[in-house]
């Protein structure tokens, strides 16, 4: 197997038996009657088998088994543990300890989750809150939207997205998301690209499921401030990719494009799985004045059945003169994910301007 073929490590290898060793000697050192080799034999039976989640869930219940049982004063540890821990995705132990020992303490839990966020994320467990009492949760989460510190900020917003991936759906705001509206609406313009990434993400989980509400909602704002018509582009992508005239408007590119397409190609034209592909198509102006184009691309995928599957791709916006021609280039690696598998056969590819097909071309994936 070759360097550019090789497969990365895991994603649950975060949570190796070096890493576990690391958390162990840690918290023994901020609490010296931490037990070693019992949290050590807890964490570590049948790790190979256990998922990413399984194990940060594993060291958080081996924590447990080796902390005092009083839940304030094994809180009074992990404070200390997580500026110790030397990966931001690891100190997620320390909020899922929160959320599965922490529940009947509501107010001091939530506090909780605030400290640890900025060490990684408390994302995931600041669900259980709101499920558990949403008003309650969501108030303090309103306060967190005003919060000096960004990490914060970003947990009001990330912690309330309905379809937070990796974690269960919240119900609730996928029928209704307007209990989250003064949070997002406080964000709209956050200076910190950290905080407007959740925004963005958060606004388009709802296009899911309530797009109308998105766009009577960002309709509405002034595009005028950078970060807020950053957010509305990316709130809206997943309608755009759908050729949603309402969200194509917004971003100035809700009229049929007044182009002629000159040239579409895909090199080569018989691909190999590892291979990459060049896409580039050349668009020369026939308004009679600057236009707004969005260009995106469909990737007609063949299936094991023999059909096929769409993805569309952000290819570029642009202003385009009148006139103006303009060549527009993307490369892609075929390649497999766990997501998606590839098959041999026949790749149709789309060329959509402005919500629209202007052009089609293909290449073969061969075995």
């Amino acid at each position: 197997m070759t360097d550019a073929t090789q497969a990365a490590p895991a994603l649950k290898e975060i949570f190796n038996r070096a890493r576990l060793q690391h958390i162990a000697e840690q918290t023994a050192a901020v609490y010296p009657a931490f037990d070693v080799p019992v949290f050590l034999a807890h964490v570590s039976e049948d790790l190979d088998n256990l998922s990413l989640m399984q194990r940060l869930t594993r060291v958080s219940r081996g924590l447990h088994a080796c902390l005092p049982q009083d839940y304030a004063t094994a809180l009074d540890i992990l404070y200390k543990l997580a500026p110790r821990l030397n990966s931001g995705f690891v100190t997620l132990v320390l909020p899922e300890y929160v959320a599965l020992y922490g529940q009947h303490d509501f107010e001091r839990s939530m506090q909780a989750l605030k400290y640890f966020t900025p060490f990684g994320s408390s994302e995931f467990a600041v669900r259980h809150f709101l499920r558990l009492d949403f008003p309650r949760a969501l108030e303090l989460m309103r306060h967190w939207a005003k919060d000096d510190n960004e990490h914060v900020r970003r947990l009001a917003s990330e912690g309330s997205r309905p379809r937070l991936p990796w974690s269960f759906r919240l119900e609730t705001l996928m029928l209704d998301p307007s209990p989250v509206l003064p949070i997002l609406d406080s964000l709209k313009a956050d200076n910190s690209l950290y905080v407007r990434k959740s925004v963005a993400n958060h606004f388009n989980d709802i296009t899911k499921d309530n797009p109308g509400w998105v766009l009577d909602q960002i309709e509405g704002w002034s595009l005028d401030n950078p970060h807020t018509a950053w957010i509305a582009r990316h709130a809206l992508r997943s309608l755009i990719k759908k050729g949603d005239r309402r969200a194509l408007t917004i971003m100035g590119a809700g009229h049929a494009a007044q182009v002629r397409v000159e040239q579409v190609s895909v090199s080569p034209e018989h691909v190999r799985l590892g291979d990459r592909i060049n896409l580039s198509v050349r668009l020369t102006s026939t308004a009679e004045q600057s236009q707004r184009l969005i260009i995106d691309y469909a990737l007609h995928y063949v299936k094991k059945s023999g059909g096929t599957s769409a993805k569309v791709f952000k290819l570029k916006t642009l202003d385009l003169a009148a006139g103006e021609s303009v060549v527009v280039s993307r490369e892609q690696q075929i390649r497999n994910f766990t997501t998606r598998v590839h098959y041999a056969g026949k790749h149709e590819l789309d060329i959509l301007i402005n919500g629209e097909c202007l052009a089609r071309t293909f290449f073969d994936l061969i075995d």
